[in-house]
């Protein structure tokens, strides 16, 4: 290497160390194997604490694992590329930068993944990002909210022991309209009642149509008796087969009136909430897997989680624009919705579910909110 090369590779050691944003490459399962001086400057660890010793998702809020295991991940497999995704990251002293990250997937020959490379933004000031999040949609939503309307009407089960109603409210800016949808029904009459909260990708004629066509699957996988886990397995081979709901997220629970328990499994979607009589309410995390038709592989099984309740539980299943925000982590959501629920826990459900949407409801910039709400005696 003659003297021209050599300072040449400097140079791009040098743009790659002190670059105006963050670099990092990263193993497929997430594991940091490189970073450079601005990244860590940024966060304030180490390259010793970061290189080999964390995963990238590691360093972002409970939301932004959240969000990277749902979107981001999924994503990344299945497109190769992600761009532009809000996070924010703790630093080594516990404050969080928040950041817009884009990433690429690296394959070897064989196509298998290789590294991923990831830039990192510092999004301080995110009004770009704001102004992009807050463009509206109009053409044929009015249409489309009489459709998914129609597709939610129902009956929902009533029996002695079970207090059950929910809260749906579409997004008022423009009659914008989601895909968010919910279902209530027995498995066994009067002992067994399945509830359904589910969140389709997109707006519009289109979303309220793969709603519908989920819905309906739901409920015919239900009647034949299937545990969530295995529910949501035929759900995901259903989505795939007919091109239907990809990245739809999808909580499905079975509510036992007698033994008071809770069966569910969580495709990708936001964890229940548990409100008992006495106690703080809690989040129950067990049941989680990717959202529908996420899988780059072959399907692989849906673990199921399961809750003893105590009598006078409220069980709580929402989308995502109960405690989203655009500004914040939605860790903050789920503290506010933790916190609403304890305040307004002696309500009916009715009440309970009411107040929660009222309270919790971004109205700046509203979304389409749905809460179930399900109280045992």
């Amino acid at each position: 290497m003659n003297d021209g090369d050599e300072l040449l590779a400097e140079s791009a050691e040098d743009l790659f160390e002190d670059a105006p944003c963050g670099y990092l490459f990263t193993r497929p399962d997430g594991t940091i194997a490189r970073v450079n001086r601005t990244f860590e400057a940024w966060t304030g660890f180490g390259r010793a604490e970061l290189v080999g010793e964390r995963r990238f998702r590691d360093l972002l809020t409970v939301g932004g694992r959240i969000y990277h295991e749902t979107h981001v991940a999924p994503l990344l497999h299945m497109q190769g590329a992600v761009r532009e995704i809000a996070v924010e990251i703790v630093r080594a002293d516990g404050s969080t930068l928040p950041a817009l990250v884009n990433s690429v997937l690296q394959r070897d020959e064989a196509g298998d993944p290789r590294a991923i490379r990831t830039t990192v933004f510092d999004a301080t000031d995110r009004r770009r990002y704001e102004e992009e999040l807050l463009r509206a949609r109009r053409r044929e939503h009015e249409t489309a909210l009489q459709l998914q309307r129609s597709m939610l009407s129902g009956a929902l089960p009533e029996a002695a022991g079970l207090d059950l109603d929910v809260a749906y409210r579409p997004a008022v800016q423009g009659l914008e309209i989601g895909g968010d949808w919910y279902d209530a029904f027995w498995l066994d009459a009067g002992e067994t009642v399945g509830l359904v909260v589910g969140d389709v990708v997109g707006r519009g004629i289109e979303a309220a149509a793969t709603m519908g066509q989920l819905r309906s699957a739901v409920r015919a996988l239900a009647s034949t008796g299937l545990a969530p886990g295995p529910l949501l397995e035929a759900l995901d081979q259903y989505a795939g087969r007919h091109g239907v709901g990809e990245l739809a997220t999808v909580v499905y629970a079975q509510l036992a009136l007698g033994p008071r328990t809770l069966r569910y499994a969580c495709a990708g979607h936001l964890p229940p909430a548990l409100v008992p009589p006495d106690g703080p309410p809690r989040l129950a995390w067990g049941g989680r897997s990717l959202p529908l038709d996420a899988h780059a592989g072959p399907p692989r099984p849906r673990a199921e989680g399961e809750e003893a309740l105590a009598p006078g539980t409220a069980v709580l299943l929402y989308t995502d624009g109960l405690v989203e925000r655009r500004s914040e982590p939605i860790s903050d959501g789920l503290d506010r919705l933790l916190a609403e629920a304890a305040a307004h826990r002696a309500a009916g459900a009715a009440g309970l579910a009411g107040a929660l949407v009222r309270r919790l409801r971004d109205a700046e910039h509203p979304d389409d909110v749905c809460l179930l709400a399900a109280r045992v005696a």
